[in-house]
Formats: C-alpha cells, structure tokens, sequence
C-alpha cells in the first residue's frame, strides 16, 4: 500500500509537468500530426492542442495508458522488474489527476492576466452601452409610432382571409 501511494503521487507530480510541458510547446504532437495527415487536414501554426493539453478525458486517457503500457513492456522485458498491474492503475489515474490539477491552476493563472481582466472590462462596457442604447431606442420608438401604427391596422385588416377561407382556396376543404 506504501507503494502504491509513493507512485500515484509521484505520477500527479509527472501528469503536472506533462501538461505543463504540452501547454508550452506542443511539437511531438504536430510532429505525429504532419506525419500522419496530409497537407489540408494538419494542425494550423496557431492551434496549441496536444496529446494532453486542450483534449478531452478519453483522450488523456488512452494517450496516458499508451505512455505507460510503452513502459510497462520495456519494464517487464528489458528488466527483471516484474511491475503489478495495480500500480500502472494507480500511476495512470494519478497522471489524469494531475493534469485536471495543471489545467486549473494554468487556466486561473491565465484568467487573471492583467490584459485579460482588461478585455473583459471593456467588453462588458461595450455590453452595456449597446444594452443602454438599445432601452433608449426602445423607449423613443414606444412614443412616436403609436400614432402612425393606428393608420396601418385599419388598412390590413380587410383584406385578411380567415384560415377556413385559406384552405378553401387551395381546395383543401370543400
């Protein structure tokens, strides 16, 4: 059990710096991606996916499975190691805890930039400007068209046919 727990927290530390390392640099990824997609369906220069940042939870899972299933079988062939399947649970499930763990502290520590908090101000200026404009011009045309709406009415109103004398027409009923 000692063991187990030594590995699962030594995995969160490593899932830490996986996503850490994927959220600066994502060239394994693009390298794979060129080599296995042709010219129009490749990653765009500005597009920061990896094999852990930006993916969803299966995603992460079975990237995270394949790295240590790659270690798993250099462990039990090259070494004389003989590695117990409750350990690769616990180091993979640490992994994908850690990377949620980088994910939120790299996404709060993004949403606090100064520059950001910033263009969120200023959009929520721009909001309720337009917002304040938009009453106004609601309340303005509230007083003026009623007097030019009250002409309108009277001429349409003849000329509507019920919906029974609408299908009467087309035949639909006799």
């Amino acid at each position: 059990m000692g063991l187990e727990i030594i590995i699962f927290i030594v995995s969160i530390l490593l899932g830490i710096v996986l996503y850490w390392r994927e959220s600066k640099s994502n060239a394994v990824y693009r390298f794979i991606n060129k080599l296995t997609h042709n010219k129009e369906l490749q990653m765009k220069p500005d597009n920061r996916k990896g094999f852990i940042h930006k993916q969803p939870f299966l995603m992460r899972l079975v990237y995270v499975s394949l790295l240590y299933l790659a270690g798993a079988i250099v462990l039990q062939f090259v070494t004389p190691i003989q590695a117990f399947v409750q350990y690769f649970v616990s180091a993979i499930v640490g992994t994908l805890v850690g990377t949620y763990i980088a994910s939120a502290f790299l996404f709060a520590r993004d949403s606090t930039k100064k520059e950001n908090l910033e263009k969120v101000f200023d959009k929520g200026k721009e909001m309720v400007q337009d917002f304040t404009e938009d009453v106004k011009e609601h309340f303005e045309s509230d007083t003026a068209p009623e007097k030019e709406t009250s002409a309108t009415p009277e001429q349409e109103t003849p000329k509507k046919k019920s919906a029974r004398d609408r299908f009467k027409d087309k035949g639909m009923i006799k």
